[in-house]
């Protein structure tokens, strides 16, 4: 079967390489020849257009448009160029992306998308609106409407719990291009089923299909400054939180911190920075001493690989962004390993917590199942 598959495949980003690396893989493994619908929308990147600033909200959307623009340039012109290449390297090696060139016409890579028998829109947050483009429609399919193909997301994000009046009463025009949905967190269940008056399923992200990374983790170099444990700290969006319990935790193990190189980082670094690749960066989770994170997929590796581990929530405006972590930690039983704010006595008493993996595993292989069903069942049901 020939499969297209529409997600943020060409970010500089870990979890958005990772999820499309999983999912690939996953379909590969059953036979199928899967690639990626080369869409590169300048507003995931970039924010999109400025704006009349009639509003204080629109002037901070402008704001924001204004800062990802300038750091996209300076991360593309200026940026660790070392890096750059890793991850063009694991899109050609991983992704089986052969260029890591924009495409000229968005609309001929979408057009092009006509001849695959299912076309999967997933996973990450594909479904987040930007504070000035809004939805992006063809992250519903809506360029495909008229194609022969199957047409499914798997394990879409709405990236929020809620979205905007105005915003739910565009849902309805939106999923109704869709075979199948379904959707990665509960909270994106509900908004589907308040628009459809059906429960979409609710399956887990790509990157927990796997059972293995080997695959990524045995060619990786030894993690590490040599090889003395180390604290892994991967943080976005904010340091507040998250600096201080590395720190806490770090001087409590007497161990460095290594943290990812952040191309959007406007904070004083926390420990000393690393330069992974996806693949790396992976087998720095694996081979970490312990893991602080605020990220999703920060959460999904260390929880895929048992290491002990802390969520430290971000805070303030940008604390919305905390509920993926969340509900992944409620699906698995371990939501008091999330910590809203720094406090010196949880984050010690998180440490001296251990952490019963029988049962992680346990929930973990049911919230694969769940996805194994949900696409075996969508591979069946393309019309042969």
């Amino acid at each position: 079967m020939n499969i297209g598959i529409l997600t943020f495949h060409f970010s500089d980003n870990y979890g958005a390489a990772l999820q499309a690396y999983a999912l690939r893989r996953w379909l590969t493994e059953r036979g199928h020849r899967a690639s990626f619908i080369d869409y590169r929308p300048a507003h995931i990147e970039r924010g999109g257009r400025l704006c009349v600033p009639t509003s204080p909200a629109k002037l901070k959307a402008d704001l924001k448009v204004v800062y990802l623009a300038v750091s996209s340039f300076l991360h593309q012109h200026f940026g660790h160029r070392g890096q750059r290449e890793k991850f063009v390297r694991f899109r050609e090696h991983f992704l089986g992306i052969s260029t890591d060139a924009a495409p000229t016409d968005n609309g001929a890579s979408l057009a092009a998308a006509q001849a695959y028998d299912l076309i999967v829109a997933g996973s990450d947050q594909i479904w987040s609106p930007s504070q000035h483009f809004g939805f992006d429609p063809n992250y519903f399919l809506a360029f495909a409407q008229s194609f022969r193909a199957r047409k499914i997301s798997y394990a879409a994000s709405f990236g929020r719990d809620r979205v905007s009046p105005d915003e739910a009463a565009q849902l309805p025009e939106l999923l109704h291009h869709f075979d199948a949905i379904s959707v990665r967190e509960a909270s994106g269940a509900t908004l589907v089923e308040r628009t459809t008056g059906q429960r979409p399923a609710n399956v887990p992200d790509p990157t927990l299909l796997l059972n293995s990374y080997a695959e990524l983790t045995d060619p990786a170099p030894t993690a590490g400054p040599g090889t003395e444990p180390y604290l892994f700290c991967y943080g976005l969006r904010s340091p507040d939180n998250i600096r201080q319990t590395a720190e806490l935790v770090a001087s409590q193990l007497s161990c460095p911190i290594l943290s990812p190189h952040n191309p959007h980082r406007r904070w004083v670094e926390i420990g000393q920075t690393v330069y992974p690749d996806p693949a790396e960066w992976v087998a720095l989770v694996k081979n970490a001493r312990f893991v602080v994170t605020n990220s999703f997929h920060g959460t999904v590796f260390s929880l895929l690989f048992k290491k002990p581990f802390i969520v430290a929530g971000l805070t303030g405006d940008k604390a919305a962004a905390n509920a993926r972590a969340i509900h992944l930690l409620r699906a698995v039983g371990l939501e008091n390993r999330f910590a809203a704010s720094f406090s010196a006595q949880q984050t010690e008493a998180l440490m001296r917590t251990a952490i019963d993996w029988a049962a992680v595993d346990q929930r973990l292989a049911d919230l694969r199942q769940a996805g194994n069903e949900f696409l075996n069942g969508q591979l069946k049901a393309v019309a042969p």
